[in-house]
């Protein structure tokens, strides 16, 4: 049997359901590793879960992912929502949001992994996101709807004397603080305050929810799938324009108007970046299933750059004569820290998925939770035209000869491969008839490099035709 794809987008466990991640680079023992903590989506019919997991990465394989098991659980049993960990001196801190983000707790511990103990309740709020300075002052930020920023005594938990500061940025719509004087469509914080210390300037990264139409990524409507920035060279306040790093709706398809079409299930967001070995990620997560209840851990890598004028840009960014003048949110795909393309030999999950479009009516991965690290997320309710997309597939420098596609089948359909867009060149086509649940067929052309490749599910049927399950290339 073929070995599975590891590492992939999401890049824990399929699994695995970890939102909200923050990640960071802590050293322990000698070794470097970057540790994820995020809320843990283990209810399944509401956000979160009442224990916090901590993942991990050597910060030279991000495709390596460990679970360190169970470092906090909330003082009475809640549900945690999100959380951060700094370290200072030689104390990680834990800043545990108990009783869905009602109430912070502040826990230490000596691991980065934890466990983390001794929790003391702090003065700070919802989503909390906390910045150690490179003078050892440490600030804290938090807010929904609204945001908050202050500095922190000693105690690590509660609020200096005079720097409390309502609202540093802008706030979306919520129709209680519309005539407050903050209300920005520029701005539009939503959640997920996570502060961060880039090219000496204080980077404020949060969910942003747009109220205003974003055409160019296919948003017309009240949209929450960002993580956004602004910057300043404060840390409470003097924040100015940044832009989006990370939409999580999929791959955009550019329309001949100029405007765009998403191709996933956008949903909430949040994150942050970090630099690991000179290389700058955003960590995010994605939708599964058909709620917001069981989101996956996500990462991009992403540029990071000044100009001359001292304003930074984060995402993809557009250069002109060596110059950074434009940015725009990096493409979400299903490679991750597989730079290179996910090995198109190796057995690949539908879960992967990056792009699922068309159709009748909107299929989608489906979650599970089964610990198996060969388990496959399918994607299910496929109908006639309904296309399934994955970027990016390496193929190498020999040439692939053949494709193998298990997909269920209710209906007799045909299967057609395509290369490098969803309406690409078909480089294979293969009927699989109802009740089959695996075909292979020739490449009709060699394929070598690294490629998008899609798959189109067409019938006559009107019903669901298909659940997709998994694929692979061989040589």
């Amino acid at each position: 049997m073929k070995e599975y794809i590891r590492g992939a987008n999401p890049y824990m466990p399929l699994w695995e359901h970890v939102p909200d991640g923050e990640p960071r680079v802590f050293e322990y023992k000698g070794e470097k590793r970057v540790y994820v903590y995020g809320s843990h989506d283990t209810e399944r019919t509401s956000y979160c879960g009442k224990d916090q997991v901590v993942w991990s990465a050597p910060v030279d394989d991000l495709t390596d992912w460990k679970c360190h098991g169970v470092c906090y659980t909330a003082t009475d049993g809640s549900v945690l929502f999100a959380p951060d960990v700094v370290q200072k001196g030689d104390t990680f801190y834990l800043y545990a949001a108990e009783s869905c983000g009602g109430r912070i707790m502040v826990a230490k511990a000596k691991n980065p992994a934890g466990p983390f103990t001794n929790p003391v309740k702090t003065e700070l709020g919802f989503d909390p996101g906390v910045l150690v300075d490179d003078d050892g002052r440490v600030y804290a930020y938090w807010g929904f709807n609204s945001a908050n920023c202050a500095e922190l005594n000693d105690d690590m938990a509660t609020i200096k004397e005079g720097t409390l500061h309502r609202n540093p940025i802008g706030h979306t719509r919520d129709g209680k603080n519309d005539n407050d004087g903050f209300l920005s469509p520029e701005d539009a914080f939503f959640e997920a305050s996570s502060p961060r210390k880039v090219l000496g300037k204080y980077v404020y990264i949060y969910s942003k929810r747009y109220y205003t139409p974003v055409p160019e990524l296919g948003v017309y409507s009240a949209n929450n799938g960002f993580l956004s920035y602004k910057v300043s060279d404060k840390p409470l306040e003097g924040y100015q324009p940044g832009g989006d790093i990370s939409f999580n709706g999929g791959e955009i398809l550019q329309n001949m108007d100029g405007t765009g079409t998403m191709t996933y299930q956008w949903g909430n967001n949040h994150g942050s970046i970090v630099e690991i070995n000179g290389k700058w990620y955003v960590f995010y997560h994605r939708q599964t299933g058909v709620n917001e209840f069981s989101r996956q851990a996500m990462l991009e890598p992403v540029d990071v750059a000044m100009d001359k004028n001292g304003r930074v840009f984060i995402g993809d960014i557009i250069y002109e004569d060596g110059e950074p003048i434009a940015s725009k949110p990096v493409e979400m795909t299903s490679q991750g820290a597989h730079v290179n393309g996910l090995d198109a030999y190796k057995m690949i999950s539908a879960g992967y998925a990056c792009h699922i479009y068309g159709g009748i009516k909107r299929a989608y991965v489906a979650a599970v939770y089964e610990k198996d690290d060969n388990i496959s997320a399918p994607v299910v309710d496929i109908t006639n035209g309904v296309t399934v997309g994955f970027r990016y597939l390496q193929f190498g420098a020999c040439t692939a000869r053949t494709v193998t596609v298990a997909a269920s089948a209710s209906e007799d359909m045909t299967v057609n491969v395509r290369l490098d867009g969803y309406q690409g060149r078909v480089v294979a086509r293969m009927s699989i008839e109802k009740g089959e649940t695996e075909k292979t067929a020739g490449l009709t052309a060699g394929i070598v490099g690294k490629h998008a490749v899609y798959f189109e599910f067409l019938s006559e049927a009107e019903s669901c035709v298909a659940v997709f399950d998994k694929f692979t290339f061989d040589r």
